[in-house]
């Protein structure tokens, strides 16, 4: 019992001694009279039994596990610990949006041998790249404002879930590189106005301004602001790779005035993003819908971003295209390694497909429908240095989007407090406070260096390979190590279809095989009695 209890006992032993003078002075007495009503506390208090074993000393427990992942993170993991990124990624991004060295002294710390490791293959006669500012036009038939779009944007994040000054900075840099800011399904706030750098308005299911008194989309309220020349493309949020699946709700007391003139949402209720949208339930709807936001838009390219869930709603979707004759002008695909403010840990870590396998099969799709080619992919999901960029376009990738880079490009030191509004660098919250601590100034710059100085790397690799823009990058340039003595070109590792091989009745991989003939553009889901045939077909090995 002496055991348990030693800690508190011993500090009423010292406080006892501090009262009859064993101990000089009335400091003594103070602390050890906060360490005994602590034990007392501690020994009373119901909810934690290591606390009321161990008084005093129970809450060191908590206090270490409370700072452990900072002591992780700066005293004991390695350099290339991804969790979930490493410090090699997030030095690089520091580096770059300081425009200071970035190279790296004797050698590389990866482990080249080891299953997984990947490389860009050289050529012997490399080129010089120019000019790295490697742009993308977007904008299919239909479309009559095309958009000449970097191919390296800053990934959506909503006013609200990042601080006011973070929004000011990632817009001003984004005007100063010419690139895209992306606005979260939080819409356009004031601050993403105030300097007037290119926008992509993305419309979740919650239609946050563009939305009426029901929750329900608005078509004049849309088309009042898509009329901004700010903004030059709109994207239908269908779900993100963080948590596919999964509505929200912003509680009243953190919508604020400013949060509520965005959204268009009443000051001070609760904010609602459900989990499917109300302006269409089918793929032809969603075509529709397309159509209409790229009418109302006078000529905006359209598009929709989506985490690949269900392998037939998806060849639904694309079913719908050519059925209705409706394409979206572009497609973004969101990798379930993707990033966002808070999101339940079963969701983030075992709900949708993880980028590379998304966006192939949606590569696969639309090649083997013969469209490819009018339809722009961009991919996002823990997109970070030119390497990344360079192989997510060989996998089939038109552009790249990051979140989590430009987060760090603003100062973010990862401490994974987002969603607790706590963010120590004021990137991540709505505390006025807080979010002093970063100048948007300043910080525009760093997110400006760091999209020119990673654009001018990947340059550097192009030409290493002996290309010249990112579209010319193909599955062949990329080697990856399967086991100790084998390495495979990214082409021999994954099938990619060809073009107009859906057309001709053949079916690229077994998920075309099981799906494809029972998915039907008239419906999200599969009928009943098409399901049981095809669940009951067996379900070893979905290769794509």
């Amino acid at each position: 019992m002496f055991a348990l209890y030693a800690s508190w006992l011993l500090g009423l032993g010292a406080l006892a001694g501090s009262l009859l003078g064993l101990f000089q002075g009335w400091g003594f007495a103070l602390v050890f009279l906060a360490l005994g009503v602590l034990g007392l506390v501690d020994v009373m208090q119901k909810h934690q039994s290591i606390r009321r074993n161990y008084p005093i000393l129970g809450n060191l427990r908590f206090f270490l596990e409370f700072i452990r992942p900072e002591i992780r993170q700066y005293f004991f993991e390695s350099n290339t610990d991804a969790e979930p990124f490493s410090r090699n990624q997030r030095s690089l991004v520091y580096q770059r949006a300081k425009s200071v060295i970035d190279k790296r002294a004797f050698g590389t710390q990866a482990n080249l041998y080891e299953s997984g490791a990947e490389w860009l293959n050289h050529a012997t006669v490399p080129r010089h790249v120019t000019d790295s500012d490697f742009r993308v036009l977007v904008g299919g038939a239909d479309c009559k404002q095309p958009y000449l779009a970097s191919i390296f944007n800053i990934s959506a994040m909503s006013f609200g879930a990042l601080s006011a000054n973070a929004i000011l900075a990632l817009n001003q840099g984004a005007r100063m590189g010419h690139f895209a800011h992306d606005t979260g399904e939080g819409s356009v706030s004031k601050y993403h106005k105030e300097h007037g750098g290119d926008l992509i308005w993305e419309i979740g299911s919650g239609y946050f301004g563009c939305r009426n008194a029901q929750g329900g989309f608005d078509a004049e309220k849309f088309e009042r602001q898509a009329s901004l020349p700010q903004i030059k493309m709109i994207e239908i949020k269908l779900s993100q790779g963080a948590k596919p699946g999964h509505g929200g709700v912003l509680p009243g007391s953190k919508v604020s005035a400013e949060i509520a003139e965005a959204r268009g949402v009443p000051q001070g209720q609760d904010c609602v993003s459900p989990a499917a949208h109300s302006a269409f339930t089918t793929p032809i709807e969603l075509m529709q819908f397309i159509a209409q936001l790229r009418k109302l838009s006078q000529g905006k390219p359209v598009g929709f971003k989506l985490c690949i869930g269900h392998a037939w709603e998806w060849f639904a979707m694309a079913k719908a295209m050519m059925d209705t004759g409706i394409k979206p002008d572009f497609i973004v695909i969101d990798g379930s390694e993707g990033g966002t403010g808070a999101a339940p840990v079963e969701f983030a870590d075992h709900m949708g497909y993880p980028l590379l396998d998304g966006l192939l099969l949606v590569h696969n799709t639309l090649n083997g429908l013969g469209i490819r080619e009018e339809i722009r992919l961009i991919a996002s999901g823990k997109i970070i240095s030119a390497f990344d960029i360079a192989k997510i376009c060989a996998m089939g990738a038109d552009m790249c989007n990051s979140a989590r880079g430009f987060m760090f490009a603003l100062g973010c030191i990862m401490a994974q407090s987002c969603h607790t509004g706590a963010c120590p660098t004021g990137v991540a919250t709505q505390d006025a406070k807080r979010q002093k601590a970063l100048v948007p100034e300043t910080k525009a710059e760093r997110v400006h260096n760091f999209h020119r100085n990673t654009l001018k790397a990947l340059g550097e690799l192009l030409g290493a390979a002996g290309l010249q823009h990112p579209t010319q990058l193909k599955p062949c340039h990329v080697s990856r190590r399967m086991g100790d003595q084998t390495v495979a070109l990214l082409s021999e590792i994954y099938h990619f279809a060809k073009p107009g091989e859906l057309l001709e009745g053949q079916r690229p991989g077994p998920l075309f095989e099981r799906y494809w003939d029972a998915a039907s553009s008239e419906a999200f889901g599969l009928e009943p009695s098409v399901r049981l045939g095809v669940f009951e077909a067996g379900a070893a090995g979905q290769a794509l």
